[in-house]
């Protein structure tokens, strides 16, 4: 994605089944679980690098003995900065007892058989300390410590915030995070006291009471009661300070989530490669947690998947099909493939089918599966093509000519090189683009120029602000005769509010081409009018709301405003002729089939809270507040 947004998050987990000496045994370290978890986050670094944080528990620690401990850096190398703090502290410890468990587990803070970990994409409240993953709320009575981590946004942060008020807690800010701790906590206490209770009168003693609350608590209770009228996508890790823990999935399936467990362990992670890689398990074995359900890990080392929420109907992100996840799963790897072979048909209209004269490439690299799939579709055609000139020209063959039929190919080069040392993710909003300007460069000698047309596919254009600033730009200096720029994802139209950080309107190339059309309409009074109408729905309970933007849109023809769009990103006194061509959501499903999520390309939202995200959005763009809308 030429365009960069920013996505929360990524989460790693390791529940250990057996004690650490097992471990030590059989792969030689006691430590085996701590480095796993570090290959974990390692290997989902793409979802954050703003931040990073470990939380680890330890089962059954002598009375006075540290058992929950939490490391997080918000550097540029969190992952590195940590696990190396982590390694001073062990270095700080006898070496001879480097293998000794109960020695690491009595001295080594990160000796434990809960492991947890967290990568951080900032989009709300900055990249302080405070806002990195995981979050403790901690408590003398061990059952009653929890520690809480998640890839996860909610859209009714205000309506649960009025209920922890309404519960008698006074929060200290407001928002998904804080909320959510609080609410777990506060259910989590109530566990607790309904448990006293019980056994209290039946004659146990105080100590006796917190032991046997250790082996009873109800992680089911505890989300049953916290999860209530929540609305959003999230994939939410929890560990209980005694040794139980959880993972629970919005009932959308918005956000996604895996597990895999054998006698050894049982593993949690936001993308599934990351586990077939760091177990070298196959990934046919590797289990989705089902949507609305949690897979609860007792004390015990139990586990068991239980549904928490009502089923609902699955909406999966599409955009972590298109460009989040890692393309080194199977589904995934395919799925883009089909992206770019079904967008062939398009680009050779556009071409018109002169594929003599076209030169085919791609940016970022995350675009190259696609690719592959474009150009795949595109060698369809011509073995179509080949057939078609053979029997056409049949009576007049000659071998010269028959082996220049067979031998036709297309042209593909690699166009844009990045530079590696230029790291954009490094800067912030108002210093990217002059880095993005210098962190390409081109291959020269490849273009014919104002002859051949360069078609070159990127996964999706969302501001469309790089293509303008620089990647055209920088295109342009091998004189195309025409660009045609190619998007893996339809027009991105409406905000998501659901973990994505695509939150105002007028960030949109395609609302700014919604807006240019209105104008040279003469419908610019339709501003207004959904402006009235958005207004009135914020005054409806939330399932009653209607997105009203969506009517705008549906003014112009989706090649409206792909060609509007293509005007947009064009620079100025820019020679070569830019064309845009972006996927349809049809074919959006037909690539993607278990991930139906598309409520950015289509204001089709599976929560209300989505309905009433887009109408603020819309209601900020009128009034120029630059706020986010939830």
């Amino acid at each position: 994605m030429s365009d960069a947004i920013k996505h929360e998050c990524g989460v790693a987990f390791i529940r250990l089944l057996k004690p650490l000496e097992y471990f030590t045994e059989k792969y030689g370290t006691p430590l085996y679980g701590l480095k796993k978890l570090q290959l974990l986050m390692a290997k989902q670094i793409n979802r954050g690098q703003d931040g990073a944080g470990i939380g680890i528990i330890k089962l059954d620690p002598q009375f006075g003995q540290r058992y929950l401990a939490r490391k997080r850096s918000n550097s540029r190398n969190a992952i590195a900065d940590i696990f190396e703090e982590v390694n001073k502290s062990l270095e700080e410890l006898d070496p001879e007892n480097f293998k000794n468990s109960l020695y690491l587990k009595e001295h080594f803070p990160y000796a434990g058989e809960l492991l947890l970990g967290h990568l951080r994409y900032g989009t709300h409240g900055g990249n302080g300390m405070e806002n990195i993953h995981p979050f403790l709320r901690q408590n003398n009575w061990m059952c009653r410590n929890l520690v809480l981590a998640g890839n996860y946004n909610l859209t009714n942060v205000d309506e649960l915030f009025t209920q922890l008020i309404e519960l008698g807690q006074q929060p200290k800010e407001i928002s998904d995070n804080v909320t959510m701790l609080e609410k777990i906590g506060h259910f989590l206490d109530e566990e607790n006291e309904r448990l006293f209770k019980i056994y209290k009168k039946e004659g146990f003693s105080n100590f006796e009471i917190s032991e046997k609350i250790k082996d009873t608590l109800s992680v089911e209770n505890i989300l049953k009661n916290a999860f209530k009228r929540t609305d959003g996508g999230f994939n939410m890790v929890g560990m209980i300070g005694h040794g139980a823990s959880f993972v629970i999935r919005d009932p959308n399936g918005i956000r996604p989530s895996f597990w895999y467990a054998n006698d050894e362990l049982v593993v949690v992670a936001s993308e599934r490669s990351a586990i077939c890689t760091a177990f070298n398990v196959h990934f046919s074995k590797i289990n989705e947690i089902t949507p609305g359900c949690a897979l609860i890990i007792n004390k015990d080392g139990k586990y068991k998947e239980t549904r928490i929420l009502e089923e609902k109907q699955k909406r999966s992100c599409s955009f972590e099909r298109i460009y989040f996840s890692r393309g080194n799963d199977a589904d995934i790897y395919t799925e883009r493939k089909n992206l770019g072979k079904l967008l062939a048909p398009k680009v050779m209209e556009a071409l018109d089918y002169d594929i003599e004269n076209a030169v085919f490439a791609y940016i970022p690299n995350t675009a190259s599966t696609a690719f592959y799939g474009m150009v795949d579709g595109i060698n369809d055609w011509l073995k179509i093509r080949r057939s078609e000139v053979l029997m056409a020209e049949k009576d007049t063959l000659t071998p010269e000519r028959i082996q220049e039929i067979l031998t036709y190919r297309i042209r593909r080069e690699k166009i844009l090189i990045k530079d590696a040392k230029m790291r954009t993710f490094i800067t912030n909003d108002t210093d990217r683009e002059d880095i993005v300007g210098h962190a390409y460069d081109v291959t020269y000698g490849v273009i014919e120029p104002k002859q051949d047309t360069l078609v070159i596919i990127d996964d999706s254009i969302v501001r469309g602000t790089t293509l303008k600033t620089s990647i055209l730009k920088i295109l342009g200096r091998l004189q195309p005769k025409k660009i045609i720029v190619v998007s893996c994802s339809p027009q991105i139209l409406f905000p998501d509010c659901y973990g994505i950080d695509m939150s105002r309107l007028k960030d949109f190339v395609a609302f700014r081409a919604l807006l240019a059309l209105l104008k040279e309409n003469n419908l610019e009074f339709k501003l207004a009018e959904t402006y009235q109408l958005c207004k009135a729905e914020m005054q409806k309970p939330v399932e009653e709301m209607k997105n009203h933007v969506i009517a705008l849109y549906k003014l112009f023809t989706q090649e409206q405003i792909s060609k509007k769009v293509a005007e947009i990103v064009t620079p100025d006194n820019f020679e070569p002729e830019v064309e845009i061509i972006f996927q349809t959501v049809e074919n959006l499903h037909i690539a993607c089939p278990d991930h139906s999520g598309d409520w950015y390309f289509t204001g089709d939202f599976p929560t209300p809270g989505g309905i009433k995200i887009t109408n603020r959005a819309f209601i900020y763009y009128m009034e120029n507040n630059n706020a986010r809308a939830y």
